[in-house]
Parts: structure tokens; C-alpha cells; sequence
């Protein structure tokens, strides 16, 4: 806080004058109180809006497959909206750990930086996607009326017991004094899950390394963008050093969206036929997932021009801000993507 100015010796002061308390419509006109109220505004908007949007995340993993599939002929997935939500816990762990591992590598190197940090996430979000793993080979097991001991041994099942394992070990390398070592658990992790996504017959080795790259690009960017958020916050009485941070992370995001759009442009091409596209769920998500992720773009690239622009990385971190929510329903998307049916059928159909 800055002292204000010296007082006037021409002024009055309390011990010449009776003191009598300003009007209300004054206090709400001076700028102090125009300040608190624009902080209590921001104090009650910030939590309800993240609430809506955790709402509307929920809506879209519990009713997504179904609505996508609308219309389409295609087979109806038993349990998909609850297999969408555990997909999504499963994806958001994936961003947390791999974010945080990320995340300090960029702030190291960043001078005058202060020296308070982010309390680490990391077990927590890998305990949460190994229960999410978990409940999936439950579900399994129960659409397949299978034992769990039997569904361990099909496919789907032995992978994601290989998932539900290597993300408590990675949990188990979080608490340790050596979290980097979480890197080759989350490694297995992102394999595992790649050659779980791709049981198709058609080359389903360069889908799953399409896969490996992309799911791999995508936790790093939203895991990668929460903690640096996160430090931002810490960082607000710093803006050089917050500044610097962000835009470590702009330059490091632009690779990640570029191996995003490869990855992900190759992979539509690859399973989706262009016939489909408005007619199966499979394109109808895609599109939707296409769309929100302009919106990120933008948000992306006027946070960068605000950042170049401005010495106050404020404006910058709002629309970064914005940016991580929308991120956040692209998880949920894409976690109803890897739900929804193999639209191929569709196309070769006679």
C-alpha cells in the first residue's frame, strides 16, 4: 500500500473540526468504493461461473453420447454418458500430472520471480484417474456380465487395469521426494489408453501413435496452462515475473497446438469419412469439438497480443482464464468422442 498524500496545512483537522460521516450516495460514488464493489462483484462471478461451467460439463458427459447419436441409426453404447464421465476424470488427471511436471521447467528460469509456489495437485488428480480407470472395468464388467477376474482378461479390461496401475504408481512418485520419476508411470498411462482407444481392424497402430502424441499435446497444454494460472495468482503483486511466465508459455503452446492440429486433422481423416460427417455421432462431436476449439484459438491469440502489448499481464490472464475453461469442455468432449460408435459402418454401408 502507497501513503497517501502529505496533508494541507490550510485543512482543517479532526482535532478543529467535529468529524461527521460522509453520505452514502458519497461513499458510493468515491473510487474506493466503487473498487469494492467491482471486487465484491468479481468475488460472488468468479465461483458462478466456474459452478455453470462445471454444471454444463456434467450435462454434456451424462447426455452427450445419446444426443450425438440422435437420429444416426448407430447402436446405442450401455452406460456411455457414465463411461463419459470417467473418461473425463481419467483425461483431467492425465492434464493435472502432466501439467504440473510441465509447468515448473517454465518458472525455474524466470528472473525476480517470487519464491512462494502452488501446492501440488498431483497425487490427488492421479488417485482420482485411477479410480476413474477403476469404475470403468466395473462398468465393464457389468455390461459384459462378466466377473472382474474374466474382464481383466479381455482387451479393454487388462488396459485399464495397466491405466488404473500406472496412475497410482504415478500418484505413489508425486508424494515422493523424486516426482519426476512419475513421468515413465504416465508414459505407460498414455500408451495403455492409446491402444485402448483403437480396437478397430484398420491400421490401428498409427492411430494409436497419432493418439500417444495428441493426448499427450492436449494434457500438457490444459494441465500446463492450470498451474501456470495458478502461479499467476501467487504472482499478482509481481507483474515483470508474471509477465515473463506467461509468456514462457505462450511460446511453448504454439508447438503444442501445432502438434494438436496434426495429430487431430489425421486422425479425422483417417476414421472419419467425409459422407458421414453430419450423419453419425462420431462427426456431429467432432464438429462440436472443432468449434470449441476456435473459440480457444481466439481467446489464445488475444491473450498473446495483450501480453506483447501491455505491461500489466492482467487483461492477458483473463482471457487466459477463459481460455482454461473452455479447455475444460473440450476434455469433456473428447472424452464423448472416444465413446460414441465407430462411424466406418456407416460408410460402408450398402
Amino acid at each position: 500500500m502507497f501513503p497517501g498524500p502529505p496533508a494541507d496545512p490550510a485543512t482543517p483537522t479532526a482535532g478543529s473540526m467535529p468529524s461527521a460521516a460522509p453520505p452514502a450516495a458519497e461513499v458510493a460514488r468515491t473510487p474506493g468504493g466503487a473498487t469494492g464493489a467491482a471486487s465484491a462483484r468479481r468475488a460472488w462471478t468468479a465461483p458462478l461461473l466456474l459452478g455453470c461451467a462445471g454444471v454444463l460439463a456434467l450435462v454434456i458427459a451424462l447426455f452427450g453420447p445419446g444426443l450425438m447419436a440422435g437420429g444416426t441409426g448407430e447402436l446405442r453404447i450401455p452406460g456411455a454418458g457414465l463411461t463419459t464421465v470417467l473418461r473425463t476424470v481419467l483425461f483431467a488427471a492425465l492434464a493435472l500430472h502432466l501439467g504440473e511436471l510441465l509447468a515448473p521447467q517454465l518458472i525455474r528460469p524466470v528472473r525476480g520471480r517470487p519464491r512462494t509456489a502452488v501446492r501440488s495437485w498431483a497425487v490427488f488428480a492421479s488417485l482420482a484417474g485411477a479410480a476413474a480407470a477403476a469404475g470403468q472395468i466395473v462398468r465393464l464388467a457389468a455390461v459384459s456380465d462378466l466377473g472382474i477376474t474374466e474382464t481383466y482378461g479381455t482387451r479393454e479390461g487388462g488396459l485399464l487395469l495397466l491405466i488404473a496401475n500406472g496412475l497410482v504408481v504415478a500418484a505413489l512418485c508425486a508424494a515422493s521426494r523424486r516426482p519426476a520419476l512419475a513421468l515413465a508411470p504416465l508414459a505407460v498411462v498414455i500408451g495403455a489408453e492409446a491402444l485402448r482407444a483403437h480396437p478397430e481392424a484398420y491400421s490401428p497402430e498409427f492411430g494409436a501413435a497419432l493418439t500417444v502424441v495428441h493426448l499427450t499435446a492436449a494434457s500438457l497444454w490444459t494441465g500446463g496452462l492450470l498451474y501456470v494460472l495458478r502461479t499467476l495468482w501467487l504472482w499478482r503483486g509481481s507483474p515483470a515475473a508474471a509477465r515473463a511466465l506467461l509468456g514462457r508459455y505462450a511460446r511453448l503452446a504454439i508447438w503444442l497446438y501445432a502438434a494438436l492440429a496434426a495429430t487431430g486433422t489425421a486422425s479425422a481423416l483417417r476414421r472419419l469419412p467425409l459422407d458421414v460427417v453430419p450423419t453419425s455421432a462420431y462427426g456431429r462431436t467432432l464438429l462440436l469439438k472443432l468449434a470449441l476449439m476456435a473459440v480457444v484459438s481466439v481467446l489464445a491469440v488475444a491473450a498473446r497480443r495483450r501480453m506483447l502489448r501491455d505491461t500489466d499481464p492482467s487483461a492477458a490472464c483473463r482471457l487466459a482464464r477463459r481460455e482454461q475453461v473452455v479447455l475444460g469442455l473440450v476434455v469433456v468432449v473428447s472424452a464423448v468422442l472416444t465413446v460414441v460408435p465407430d462411424p466406418h459402418w456407416i460408410s460402408l454401408r450398402p
